[in-house]
């Protein structure tokens, strides 16, 4: 099963998706990627999912253009933002899904603040990825 997790930066919501995705099930093939890649993948993203575990801080933003020529079993976009415009993948794809969540990139605040809003969006990324595992993966595997 091949899933790629797609948005604009590559560094917040689309790294932590591929992370909980391979913690549910490391036979997966899962990559994520942006139309606008950041440097790197932000510190406090690797930091609230070091938290629970998971490491996600030998991630790399990656440029969508790379996998054009892959075909997927599902596509899915993270954004949530009006102000965001969700990458368009043009590859061959089975399904393309949209499971959207706010850009915790974007958080202003106390550096408690801050924490509380990555925290929060990693909860409810882990919570729709899992459904979405649980209903679309574990289910045909089984």
């Amino acid at each position: 099963m091949k899933i790629l997790i797609l948005c604009t930066g590559n560094s917040c919501r689309s790294q932590m998706a591929e992370g909980f995705l391979k913690s549910f099930d490391p036979n997966l093939e899962v990559h994520s990627a942006g139309t606008m890649p950041s440097r790197q993948v932000h510190p406090k993203a690797i930091q609230v999912m070091n938290e629970i575990g998971i490491d996600i801080s030998n991630g790399l933003p990656k440029q969508v253009d790379q996998f054009l020529e892959k075909p997927f079993n599902y596509v899915i976009t993270v954004c949530d933002s009006a102000k965001e415009t969700c990458p368009l993948f043009t590859g061959k794809v089975d399904h393309r899904l949209h499971i959207g969540f706010d850009d915790p990139a974007e958080a202003t605040g106390t550096e408690e603040e801050i924490l509380g809003i990555f925290r929060r969006v990693r909860d409810e990324i882990k919570r729709d990825f899992k459904e979405f595992y649980e209903q679309n993966i574990k289910t045909r595997e089984q």
